[in-house]
């Protein structure tokens, strides 16, 4: 029997590749991201199979998305309308409760209220939460910043420094290191997950000695560490760079904070001796964290590679971050190939 060939959309002109394109990567909802892409995909010569398979949807639904696109154009790719019962809150009161929830980002229940209080009308957590999708708000964790004692003049000139020295690393030129310390104890980072309704996972929490890990970390992902308990001062860090600056192979920058060990007399009277190895500095401005992305790999240990093991007691803590550390590059990857700064 025969194979019935599959069907394409008929080819696009360069104004409805630009439009689809720009309504894969910035489209209001993720439907109409979804279904600009299948065009898209489907003018390059993907079968109806591929492109179910790559949305992970029925052959079916692949021809209705064609079918639409062919017959309405851009007007297609939206969710057609449904019958039911209309929205509780009008455009305007959506808008408000958007801007409700900009200025409580915390609490539900105070957003609620609020447009109890301003509009007479009562909705639901849910109802409140498909508005908040609908525009693009998406509940996560939130993040400490010193972005408001920075200098931004010094901050944009270091990204441009690091772009430099980014490209020159992918030439092939110099060797990008990152390089911070970290500290881990019994008191763990409580990362977000899955748990049953009704139930909580409880992570053991209580006060320890604290495993402190120094690391290289390189544009490529691998990992050179070390992990001392107790204190971190000039001696140690002159100790960790002292060994690695024994092992580069290449000319090679390290990008460093300033932290008081590292602009400390002990620690700039060897940067010569390094620098004659072929060992270069390069400090970053103050308050500018995300700078270093090194800063990503200690997050990724505490709040993802981490067993929640590691808590029973100081010994497993000690063993899992040891563990964890030998396998960055192999097991756990960070991939910096198009890392941005």
């Amino acid at each position: 029997m025969a194979r019935t060939p599959s069907r394409f959309v008929a080819p696009l002109t360069a104004e409805e590749e630009e439009m689809l394109r720009c309504l894969r990567d910035h489209g209001e909802t993720a439907r109409i991201r979804k279904r600009a892409h299948a065009i898209l995909l489907s003018a390059a010569g993907q079968s109806i199979n591929e492109v179910a398979k790559t949305f992970e949807v029925t052959r079916d639904t692949v021809r209705n998305w064609l079918a639409r696109w062919e017959r309405d154009s851009v007007c297609g790719l939206p969710d057609e309308e449904r019958s039911g019962r209309p929205p509780i809150l009008t455009e305007e009161e959506q808008t408000l409760a958007v801007d409700l929830l900009t200025k409580e980002p915390r609490s539900t229940k105070t957003v609620l209220h609020d447009i109890c209080a301003t509009t007479g009308k009562t909705i639901s957590a849910i109802t409140l939460r498909r508005i908040a999708r609908r525009n693009r708000f998406r509940w996560k964790r939130m993040r400490r910043s010193a972005k408001d004692r920075r200098d931004p003049a010094k901050f944009e000139l270091a990204k441009e420094e690091l772009a430099d020295f980014q490209a020159e690393h992918r030439a092939g030129e110099i060797d990008l290191q990152y390089f911070d310390e970290a500290g881990f104890t019994l008191q763990p980072s409580v990362p977000c997950a899955w748990q049953p309704e009704g139930e909580t996972i409880e992570i053991p929490s209580r006060l320890s000695r604290q495993l402190n890990v120094l690391g290289f970390l390189s544009l490529a992902g691998l990992l050179t560490s070390f992990t001392v308990e107790g204190t971190v001062d000039a001696e140690v860090v002159v100790t960790c760079f002292e060994a690695f600056s024994k092992q580069i192979r290449r000319l090679t920058v390290v990008v460093i904070d300033n932290a008081s060990a590292h602009t400390s007399k002990r620690f700039k009277e060897c940067q010569a001796r390094w620098e004659e190895r072929g060992l270069f500095l390069y400090n970053l401005p103050p308050h500018s964290p995300e700078l270093n992305l090194i800063e990503i790999l200690w997050r990724m240990i505490k709040y993802r590679w981490l067993p929640l093991s590691a808590y029973q007691d100081y010994q497993s803590l000690v063993a899992s971050v040891e563990e964890v550390l030998v396998q960055v590059g192999s097991r756990y990857r960070i991939d910096f190939s198009a890392a941005k700064v």
